[in-house]
């Protein structure tokens, strides 16, 4: 795979992601993870730059390449406008309009709910791989992506390693939720296996 379908599937899977991160924060009316779309809409037009300097630069080397360079560009446009579908729905949880009553009755049939929690210096996750921490037998929730620093992993295998300052995002049972922020803020001490 070379450079430009990289960032293409970086740009996919980073708006599939804002769409369930949307969808959630809007279900959930959660402000916190509707800050993280707007925050990976801008990810992702940083990502969009890079591609249109790599397409261009692909077309002034090698003329050739011109089918390539318009479906590149052609999926580049819909992907973004995904994103940016799911920026506007972020948006409207952080304008305060999400307390609908098709939304409230929507919240009563879900089962599983979206939450992120810091991981501190002091956090019994700190150090331990998602394997060692085997989250979803403790409390139930199922790490989707971390973010580390400006960065994104999605999908974190059982060897990555849990590290301070990493944001974990995970999906599980509403009554999980506690369970899990407690263990990567410190609160809880230890893993009950």
């Amino acid at each position: 795979m070379n450079g430009l379908e990289e960032m293409l599937l970086e740009l996919k899977d980073t708006s599939e992601f804002m769409v369930d991160l949307a969808y959630s924060s809007l279900i959930y009316d959660n402000e916190e993870i509707a800050q993280e779309v707007i925050f990976l809409a801008d990810t992702m037009e940083e990502l969009s730059a890079r591609i249109q300097d790599t397409v261009i630069e692909i077309g002034m080397n090698k003329p050739e390449e011109i089918a390539r360079i318009v479906v590149a560009t052609r999926l580049q446009t819909s992907i973004m406008s995904i994103a940016e579908a799911a920026k506007s729905i972020a948006d409207v949880v952080l304008r305060g309009l999400g307390k609908h009553p098709v939304i409230a009755m929507s919240i009563k049939e879900s089962e599983t709910t979206i939450s992120l929690a810091k991981v501190t210096d002091d956090s019994v996750l700190c150090g331990k791989t998602f394997g060692e921490a085997r989250l979803s037998t403790q409390c139930g929730m199922f790490v989707i992506a971390v973010k580390r620093n400006r960065e994104y992993i999605f999908g974190p295998g059982k060897t990555m390693m849990i590290e301070a300052g990493d944001i974990l995002i995970a999906k599980g049972p509403e009554d999980g939720v506690s369970c899990f922020k407690d263990l990567a803020d410190g609160t809880d001490k230890e893993l009950s296996f």
